[in-house]
């Protein structure tokens, strides 16, 4: 864990690593502090609990959720917190990721997780998602994205 991390990354295993190393390096870029850690929702579903309630005294003010399978992980995030929870689909399994993307996308009203694409786009769109809420509080984070679109538009 990070002190001051506004973004808490959180994946439901290991082998997701590699798909946020995208989101990290934007976040980097963009100023935003983040904080990392693996926690299962189905393995360790109280320390996931606790992790996700103590987050607000750490600030973090959004999570971004990174799974597979089943990708049960975002919506247990979300129904422990009022802040906005983002889920990262990872591209694995039988299903090659629909699984996943499928979950996210179906939580019951009352409980959203704002969910981005498979693969590297959506490793990416987390980050830019993440930095767009937080913007309008952050003439910082502001300044940073409007630069980082600029140059997509230039290139």
């Amino acid at each position: 864990m990070t002190a001051g991390a506004l973004v808490s990354i959180v994946m439901g295993s290991r082998n997701d690593e590699a798909h946020v190393e995208k989101t990290i390096a934007l976040l980097e870029r963009l100023g935003i502090p983040w904080e990392k850690t693996v926690l299962s929702a189905h393995r360790q579903p109280d320390a996931l609990g606790e992790f996700v309630a103590q987050s607000a005294n750490r600030g973090v003010r959004i999570f971004i959720a990174v799974a597979g399978l089943s990708a049960a992980l975002p919506g247990v995030i979300a129904s422990h917190t009022p802040m906005p929870v983002i889920g990262v689909p990872v591209p694995t399994g039988p299903l090659h990721g629909m699984d996943a993307l499928l979950a996210m996308v179906q939580m019951p009203g009352g409980i959203p997780v704002a969910t981005v694409g498979l693969g590297s786009n959506g490793s990416v769109n987390a980050a830019v998602l993440a930095a767009q809420i937080l913007a309008p509080g952050s003439p910082a984070v502001k300044r940073a994205l409007d630069e980082y679109r600029q140059e997509l538009r230039e290139a």
